[in-house]
């Protein structure tokens, strides 16, 4: 009986995802999906009007910024940006935001190259898809 459940254990561990791969995957543009609130109340999103744009240079800092799609690879927006950083902390990948007027922090728990899901502290929880333009053929 022991033997089995430190073979549990090996498993367990071995299988939970390394939230340093999830890093590769945060830049780019995201649309959100869907919101779970703390209290299981869901809310879809069918059509956005703004998207977030992710940028995460080497040294684990960047911007996040909210841009508002036009067609054939054209985004409108603001100079206004969200500074962030990001730090592994424990088995958790939580990134730091940080504007004139607040500073939060959010966590990654799956982040994938069509995924993004983040919680912030109010145990709400937001899932993106990456964004994909819209194309026009104009002649």
């Amino acid at each position: 009986m022991r033997r089995l459940f430190y073979l549990l254990c090996i498993l367990v561990f071995s299988c939970s995802e390394n939230p340093e791969t999830y890093i590769e995957h945060l830049n780019g543009y995201w649309e959100i999906e869907e919101v779970t609130l703390r209290d299981g109340t869901k809310k879809q999103y069918k059509f956005n009007e703004t998207i977030d744009y992710i940028k995460i240079n080497d040294s684990l800092k960047g911007f996040r910024k909210k841009l508002k799609p036009g067609i054939n690879d054209t985004y409108f927006t603001s100079d206004d940006a969200e500074a962030l950083s990001l730090k592994i902390e424990g088995d958790r990948l939580n990134m730091y935001y940080t504007t004139p007027y607040a500073e939060w922090k959010e966590t990654v728990l799956e982040a994938s190259s069509e995924h993004l899901k983040i919680t912030n502290a109010d145990k709400n929880v937001y899932l993106y898809k990456r964004y994909t333009s819209i194309q026009l053929d104009v002649e």
